[in-house]
């Protein structure tokens, strides 16, 4: 196995006082949280530093807390925090159980939800489900502080969108409504998801008619994106929903411009769609 070159780590008190340091250092200086993706770049050489930034002895980078119909996320909490969270599986069922199958044992116990969405890996969990309920991500850096979505956070595969210096430091979520039905599923025959797809629907009647929905579709594409024009088809009636499944599918297939690659030829992935798409809105409505 390759050694990891040497680097020096830094432990800041403060969030402005790690966003210095990143400055700092420039290019030779990178955020460290749990470094379950950072460590393995490190040694495959696919990113060279020679100072990093560890975040997680900020204090609070690692509170969950409610905030009026809000859950606030620190971006230093685990996978394994988030999935365990009394107030997440009471709030966010749907999260805690997103969370309880992210990789394995040992990354959900040191990696954390902001490195998992800063370093913007395709295949992950994470992201494609805090699109689907609107989550929205806090940072702060030499500019101030801002807020963005998550799909003005990830850009591009393995690219965000954050500036030198900048860091988030929490994750957003709000609180679905009792009309609101939500889930995730993902097909994966590997080490990483091949595909994840988020749904969250509106049934203002326990699950005979959807009046609003939302579908992230991530894994098959760079980075997790939206269909409005899909989501729009799954409107109306639970039966006239189902019955344009196939359709919506169909549409999600081709916003996510689907390629031949080591995952599976395009038409088996638009195939996979159609049956992941039909799952989930069943999970949903049916609160399997």
């Amino acid at each position: 196995m390759t050694p990891l070159n040497r680097f020096e780590i830094h432990q800041p008190a403060t969030i402005t006082e790690a966003s210095r340091m990143l400055l700092e250092h420039g290019e030779e200086g990178g955020c460290y949280a749990g470094g379950t993706e950072l460590l393995l770049a490190l040694r495959h050489r696919a990113l060279q530093y020679q100072h990093l930034v560890d975040i997680k002895v900020i204090p609070g980078l690692n509170s969950i807390q409610a905030a009026n119909d809000w859950i606030d996320i620190g971006a230093a909490c685990t996978h394994r925090d988030i999935e365990r969270s009394p107030l997440i599986r009471e709030k966010l069922p749907v999260v805690a159980e997103m969370e309880s199958h992210v990789a394995n044992v040992r990354v959900r116990a040191s990696g954390t939800i902001g490195g998992n969405l800063c370093f913007a890996e395709p295949h992950s969990d994470p992201a494609t489900l805090l699109l689907a309920l609107e989550a929205v991500v806090r940072t702060e850096g030499e500019s101030g502080a801002r807020e963005l979505r998550v799909d003005e956070l990830i850009n591009g595969a393995y690219s965000n969108s954050l500036e030198p210096g900048e860091l988030l430091t929490s994750i957003h979520i709000p609180v679905l409504l009792p009309v609101q039905r939500a889930a995730y599923v993902k097909y994966q025959i590997r080490e990483r998801p091949a595909l994840g797809l988020a749904v969250v629907l509106d049934t203002p009647d326990g699950g005979a008619t959807i009046s609003q929905a939302r579908i992230a579709i991530g894994c098959l594409c760079p980075f997790p994106r939206r269909s409005a024009a899909a989501e729009e088809m799954l409107r109306g009636s639970r039966e006239e929903v189902e019955a344009l499944i196939p359709q919506a599918a169909e549409v999600l297939a081709d916003d996510a411009e689907l390629i031949d690659d080591n995952e599976g030829a395009a038409d088996y992935k638009r195939h996979l769609l159609g049956v992941f798409l039909r799952r989930a809105v069943a999970r949903a409505l049916d609160g399997a």
